[in-house]
């Protein structure tokens, strides 16, 4: 049993890392560089947002069953989140989850269950991008989407969080901790791309070819593999979240989906709460070392590189990332 499941999370990790890559080849390297939009996201047909529904629900049911569900009206849409209320902590400021590129709340699944032993946790999926959000209104920039964040925590009166965004949802929470800093008890940044640096010239290098939509599919997969640090045969795409990833990313038009913008010297050190910073040691989309030393101008910061692991290191090192981030909330109240 225990070697099955070290199996499945070997193979779960690298098709979230493929999730952030894709987004920089296929359909967002243009996004990723420049400014798009305004739109509003949107599955290009009935029967795709069908099939990633049923990918979803399939993904969503790995995980803990949630206590309640959500659907929080924002000036940009309607929010779907999540809640698992931990009974008789109500001291205890809860976590607020923001998911990377194309990832959705299921990407929180080798997490979740550590958190919610601890504290209560709501996850949002965000709007503009795959999962059961719904966007309404353009947004015209990151500020827009900080505020739909900030008005979906007022609609489940969540006062005070400990705000943590991987990836493109590390940007968002950035954005969040700069526009509504009274909102965070603390904020934890993991692999946050385009908010402490631009995205590594190798992996925009790399990512031109894999974007050409003439290669053979073969091709385009071998390619993202390898700015992904991953072999072939670590990615199950049978595996649900896999399946939920890859739905989307073929049929979810999130070209009107706001770019983070990085944090300009002054606001890392204006920053007032307490921070977390993770970056990955390999295949880092945050910025590597660079990022890391950026992220030292924050005046309480707590920032370390991660042995060994990639863009995926949420989910590649669940358990000791999960006690860390728990002794750092609870030092942070």
């Amino acid at each position: 049993m225990r070697e099955n499941q070290t199996r499945r999370t070997r193979r779960r990790w690298p098709i979230v890392l493929l999730a952030a890559v894709a987004t920089v080849s296929t359909s967002g390297l243009l996004l990723l560089l420049a400014t798009g939009g305004p739109g509003v996201g949107h599955f290009r047909t009935s029967e795709a947002r069908l099939a990633y529904e049923d990918a979803y629900a399939e993904a969503l049911g790995g995980m803990p069953e949630p206590t309640e569900t959500h659907d929080v009206e924002t000036s940009f849409g309607t929010v779907r989140g999540y809640a698992w209320i931990a009974e008789g902590r109500a001291d205890a400021a809860p976590v607020v989850l923001l998911p990377g590129r194309s990832s959705a709340v299921p990407m929180w699944a080798d997490n979740l269950p550590h958190y919610i032993e601890h504290r209560t946790v709501y996850a949002f999926d965000v709007i503009g991008d795959t999962g059961l959000s719904e966007q309404t209104v353009p947004m015209r920039g990151v500020g827009d989407s900080a505020q739909w964040v900030d008005e979906a925590m007022a609609g489940l009166s969540i006062e005070r969080a400990h705000l943590v965004g991987h990836s493109q949802g590390g940007g968002l929470a950035a954005a969040v901790a700069v526009r509504h800093p009274e909102r965070l008890a603390s904020l934890t940044l993991l692999e946050p791309i385009l908010t402490l640096g631009t995205l590594p010239l190798s992996v925009v290098l790399a990512s031109i070819p894999v974007s050409l939509p003439f290669l053979p599919d073969s091709w385009r997969e071998a390619g993202l593999n390898k700015i992904g640090g991953v072999e072939n045969e670590e990615v199950d795409p049978n595996d649900p979240l896999a399946r939920m990833i890859n739905l989307g990313a073929e049929s979810y038009d999130s070209s009107g989906l706001p770019n983070p913008s990085q944090l300009t010297d002054a606001q890392l050190k204006n920053l007032p709460m307490p921070v977390y910073v993770a970056i990955a040691s390999d295949s880092s989309l945050a910025g590597g070392e660079a990022a890391a030393e950026k992220a030292k101008l924050i005046p309480d910061a707590q920032v370390k590189i991660w042995p060994d692991t990639t863009h995926s290191l949420p989910m590649q090192v669940a358990p000791a990332l999960d006690a860390e981030l728990e002794k750092f909330w609870s030092a942070h109240p």
